[in-house]
């Protein structure tokens, strides 16, 4: 198994509340340490500017890279920062923030306002943040959200945009019953799936199939077993094999930006300030090209990848 379909199964992967108490539990019980999850952490920081902070990831390789991005940045700014990576879904780190076993985590705006305000209709950036300062508990709190979004696409090559004059979804719901759509099988049933598809823009496709993620749903588009793929908007296929990423004008995905998500009382302005100079800078082609080294045939590790971005950024020298 690729480090991307490792990535794609993390990010789709659901937990039952069960095992995410189970293991909150053992979180807090374990403080960090022994055979925790939470366990392992790697200093990063020789300073202390108001408190040292654990930075936590969740489990795939982009968040792991993101997570280390904060931590260096942190560290040049005289935080003590330890990692502690690849924790897992986010029913495993949410309670792990809020029992304070880590401090900072980078998480995306809209499925972070999905758990904790489930009912929640917002789907613009700014609307999403603003939701989320409201709904989350006592003693969290988001940063600002930088520019970066991963979140899901219908994505199609550049043969099939030309040909049925693609730029938008509203385009392909003019020829939806001409299109195979490939998707995992969640697709199906997920209200922004299917469903999304013919409730916002009446489009029915031809046929639906169910796929894993990753690079199996790519070569599915590109050989044209698949005429529309939902596809992660940091994939690097998107931008190595030339395809083409249909706007979505009426929303079907909530924004999923990238930004911190702390311990408000563990992280002083330093930090904050540190964290918000990250957000400022980093962009969802930042993304894709930390995904390309990570998980390509780089093999980078996160750590290494993140110290190039914050280098190449002015933030490190």
């Amino acid at each position: 198994m690729t480090h991307i379909q490792r990535r794609m199964i993390a990010r789709r992967a659901v937990f039952g509340l069960a095992a995410g108490i189970s293991v909150a539990l053992t979180l807090s019980a374990c403080g960090g340490g022994g055979g925790s999850p939470l366990g392992n952490a790697t200093a990063t920081g020789s300073a202390d500017a108001g408190g040292a902070v654990i930075v936590g990831s969740a489990d795939f390789p982009e968040n792991a890279t993101i997570a280390e991005i904060y931590a260096g940045a942190l560290t040049a700014a005289g935080v003590t920062a330890t990692t502690k990576l690849n924790i897992g879904s986010r029913e495993i780190y949410f309670p792990a923030i809020k029992d304070g076993s880590i401090d900072i985590i980078p998480d995306y705006s809209g499925n972070l306002l999905t758990k904790v305000d489930p009912t929640s209709t917002a789907t613009d950036p700014d609307a999403i943040v603003k939701a989320l300062q409201a709904k989350l508990d006592s003693g969290l709190s988001v940063l600002e959200a930088s520019k970066a979004e991963d979140k899901d696409a219908m994505v199609v090559t550049k043969v099939t945009a030309q040909k049925y004059n693609l730029k938008t979804i509203e385009d392909m719901a003019k020829v939806c019953d001409k299109l195979t759509v490939g998707a995992p099988p969640e697709f199906a049933e997920r209200a922004n799936g299917l469903a999304g598809l013919k409730t916002k823009y009446n489009c029915v496709p031809a046929k639906f199939d169910p796929l894993p993620s990753g690079p199996v749903t790519v070569k599915a588009l590109t050989s044209d077993d698949v005429q529309v793929a939902d596809i992660f908007t940091t994939t690097p296929d998107i931008v190595d094999q030339d395809l083409v990423v249909l706007e979505d004008p009426k929303s079907n995905w909530a924004a999923q930006q990238v930004l911190p998500l702390i311990k408000t009382d563990k992280v002083s302005d330093t930090a904050k300030t540190a964290l918000n100079k990250v957000s400022g800078l980093l962009t969802t082609n930042d993304l894709i090209d930390l995904n390309r080294q990570v998980s390509g045939d780089q093999k980078m590790d996160p750590k290494d990848a993140a110290a190039k971005w914050l280098k190449d950024k002015g933030i490190t020298k």
